[in-house]
């Protein structure tokens, strides 16, 4: 079992210091949650570091939380996106939230939506196929 000390040791390694969203965790919760951290922020998955963290700032965005929003922007900033980037992802959250909010308001069937969604996606892709 690894120690909290090791642990902190392994975080401040890799971002030079401890954040305190780190050092208030419990010591039963501290390996797995930087474990998962460091998966899912800070490795290269099946997302690459670049669009997870703009996903990340859309998100964020959508939740209205400041802490988020900083962390995403400039964490998108270093794997590489632009200004132009940022502001396309967070135009598209908008414009998704906005969609959701009047679907979802003017309570829309969902199967007819499935169906109209479904059928979009067929006629795209033949489209698609027959170019």
């Amino acid at each position: 079992m690894t120690t909290r000390d090791e642990v902190e040791a392994e975080i401040r390694d890799t971002l030079g210091l401890v954040p305190e969203m780190f050092r208030v965790l419990p010591d039963a919760l501290l390996g797995s949650e930087w474990e998962s951290f460091e998966t899912l922020q800070l490795s290269e998955t099946a997302i690459p570091s670049k669009y997870k963290e703009l996903i990340g700032l859309g998100i964020s965005g959508a939740t209205r939380c400041r802490y988020c929003a900083y962390y995403h922007a400039e964490a998108a900033r270093l794997f590489g996106a632009t200004e132009e980037e940022i502001t396309e992802a967070m135009l598209f959250a908008k414009s998704s939230m906005g969609w959701s909010t009047f679907i979802n308001g003017m309570q829309l069937d969902y199967e007819t939506f499935r169906r109209e969604l479904d059928a979009i996606v067929a006629h795209v892709r033949a489209t698609a196929a027959a170019v």
